[in-house]
């Protein structure tokens, strides 16, 4: 794992949440997108290194809205950045992490992600995330 690449923050309404960190930060986020296949919009933030995303649910059945019915808003994941996300799963898996998901997915931010189950990191969601290179 090379650094923290960003955290992401579970939100209710992503234009009172952008209002709200824009004041905190002084800054406007840099980015907009909606992931279709995780049911979530996002908006990032960059700060230094690393980078604040907030995820809304775009559905009800998605896991951002079951996230906040379940514990509210506030920090959803921390999201790392690796080299080679095949190889760091397969490390992983061997050293006991359970994955979520078997292959890397497209996420947001030119990204292909991987998330570890919190049953085995002491109830963090970690997603491991690789740039996208074209």
């Amino acid at each position: 794992m090379l650094k923290v690449e960003h955290i992401g923050i579970a939100v209710k309404n992503m234009e009172s949440a952008n209002s709200l960190f824009s004041k905190l930060f002084n800054k406007q986020p840099y980015k907009l997108e909606k992931v279709e296949s995780e049911g979530v919009a996002t908006s990032f933030f960059q700060m230094g290194e690393t980078k604040i995303e907030l995820l809304e649910a775009e559905s009800e059945d998605s896991a951002i809205a079951k996230f906040i019915e379940k514990k509210g808003e506030g920090i959803h994941h921390i999201a790392y950045e690796v080299e080679n996300i095949e190889s760091e799963m397969k490390r992983l898996e061997t050293e006991g992490f359970q994955l979520i998901n078997k292959s890397p997915k497209k996420g947001a931010d030119n990204k292909l992600v991987c998330f570890l189950h919190p049953k085995s990191t002491n109830g963090v969601l970690i997603e491991l995330c690789q740039e996208i290179k074209n």
